[in-house]
């Protein structure tokens, strides 16, 4: 099993910027989920990363950086639009895909021509980039496709020895992604709802959205794209609103043995299944979402029912990570 050290540590910082320049790779919180960090600007360590998740290597990494100096000194072009959103978003939730700077490896953006880049909101996060004096790639740490991690035993659990070192921080604030916002065009681009809400981008720059699990079958600019992402071992299956006891107890008739249901703070509770209660704020929401179904998992069950969270952009983080989990 990896090591595991408390986060804000001097001596845990020091020793995970070690391990990195030794090409090792080390998880880290930020403030959505846990990532897996390693040197962003050297192909043999930013492989590790894509063996480790068991994730194709055509899927690009996010560099995480200190600030926007260090943003700038990987893309060809900082325009007036990554100017805006980094001075109103960063240090914080929100990725920016610009064309790469011709001396950036390619391995890092999956082998295409784009960076994707954010400065991370946590203290944890910055204080290792800055000990480090470099760009740190970090994907989440967890295996290809699985749950987030949002706490520090998720990592191990899925990872194990594949990791030299954890750096615990107790929970992630967001709990979910961050938001990818591609800037390669006239026209800003949201490719990934996320942390950072729709409203609030647009209240900066204007942005359009391009959602949906139907963007992995030709665009690589940015993670978390394929149809199937983020899904618990369990089975997930979405249902409208108001059906989900009519559901619990379909799932009981069939024969399924361990149901487990996300269910609202303030909601009827449907009988016979394993309850996760959430916040009913999408932030809320989204926070609890992650750990909810790790909890899930640990327990047994074999299939999650989940209500339909509503069709706005308050809710699209939430619903884009549903989405893709439920996906078969």
């Amino acid at each position: 099993m990896p090591r595991v050290l408390p986060a804000l540590e001097p001596e845990s910082i020091a020793l995970a910027a070690r391990l990195l320049r030794a090409g090792e790779l080390v998880a880290f919180p930020t403030e959505t989920v846990y990532g897996l960090g390693a040197r962003a600007l050297d192909p043999v360590h930013t492989a590790r990363i894509f063996a480790a998740k068991g994730r194709p290597t055509t899927h690009p990494l996010i560099a995480h950086v200190d600030g926007p100096a260090m943003a700038r000194e990987l893309v060809a072009s900082w325009g007036p639009a990554a100017e805006a959103l980094a001075a109103a978003f960063w240090p914080g939730p929100l990725t920016l895909v610009l064309e790469r700077a011709s001396h950036v490896p390619s391995g890092v953006a999956g082998g295409g021509t784009s960076i994707a880049v954010r400065v991370p909101g946590h203290p944890c996060a910055l204080a290792l980039i800055r000990a480090l004096g470099e760009p740190i790639a970090a994907p989440s740490a967890n295996r290809y496709q699985g749950l987030s991690p949002t706490l520090a035993a998720h990592v191990v659990r899925s990872l194990g020895d594949a990791v030299a070192l954890v750096l615990d921080g107790g929970p992630c604030e967001a709990g979910v992604e961050s938001t990818v916002v591609d800037l390669r065009s006239p026209i800003a681009r949201v490719l990934r709802p996320g942390a950072v809400p729709l409203d609030a981008l647009a209240a900066v720059w204007p942005v359009t959205r391009a959602e949906g699990p139907q963007l992995a079958a030709g665009e690589r600019a940015s993670p978390g794209l394929d149809a199937k992402h983020y899904a618990p071992r369990a089975r997930l299956l979405l249902c409208a609103r108001g059906t989900l006891g009519a559901q619990v107890a379909d799932q009981l008739a069939r024969g399924v043995d361990a149901v487990g249901a996300l269910v609202t703070e303030g909601s009827s509770s449907p009988p016979g299944a394993r309850l996760e209660r959430l916040d009913a704020t999408p932030t809320g929401y989204a926070h609890g979402l992650f750990a909810a179904l790790h909890r899930l998992d640990e327990a047994g069950v074999s299939v999650v029912l989940a209500e339909a969270v509503p069709d706005t952009d308050a809710w699209a983080a939430v619903r884009d990570r549903l989405t893709r989990a439920a996906s078969l």
